[in-house]
């Protein structure tokens, strides 16, 4: 881990409605403009998986509702972004990467404000041009001493519930999830 390798990243909490939030390229999705443009994109899971395949969509999907800190760090094939040690030591489960096809802009949001037109709440990560491996990791924020108030929120500085890393892809690296699941259930 470098210093300059944490230059870039952004952090924000984000909301769903509609039980998942995603990372997702906002030129991809010029066409969606209403909510029968929006059903005729994203309604169905199968509809997603191809989103996800073509590389212009990836989850952070964990079936439900609510308000998520997210992290996204974006690394370079010299210096690719890795998790931080307090992160690494409170992280719960990693996805296997996923395909993102940058065009310079990664957009995170519920994937019910996902359109043409970027609603406020958004959080936005430049990222260079090209193929990119993702990886979606699900962080246990309140495990670690000191991170919440009495009422179980969040404290400055606590961390985020997912930590999304975005790296080049590498040469010939040609398998990705495609699961709208972000994560394998556990077995057992």
């Amino acid at each position: 881990m470098t210093a300059q390798q944490f230059l870039d990243e952004v952090s924000a909490t984000v909301t769903t409605d509609a039980g998942m939030l995603v990372l997702w390229d906002p030129q991809r999705f010029q066409a969606v403009v209403d909510d029968d443009t929006w059903e005729e994109e994203l309604l169905e899971d199968e509809d997603i998986v191809g989103h996800i395949q073509a590389g212009c969509l990836v989850p952070l999907n964990v079936g439900g509702d609510g308000a998520f800190g997210v992290l996204v760090r974006a690394g370079t094939a010299a210096a690719p972004a890795t998790l931080t040690g307090r992160e690494t030591a409170h992280q719960l489960v990693a996805s296997r990467p996923y395909l993102f096809v940058s065009r310079g802009r990664a957009l995170v949001s519920g994937i019910e404000h996902v359109s043409a037109d970027v609603p406020d709440g958004v959080l936005e990560h430049r990222v260079p041009a090209g193929r990119c491996a993702v990886v979606v990791h699900l962080i246990d924020w309140q495990a670690e001493a000191g991170s919440q108030d009495k009422n179980g929120q969040p404290l400055p500085g606590a961390l985020p519930d997912f930590v999304v890393l975005i790296n080049p892809a590498q040469p010939g690296q040609g398998t990705f999830r495609t699961a709208v699941n972000t994560f394998d259930a556990p077995n057992g």
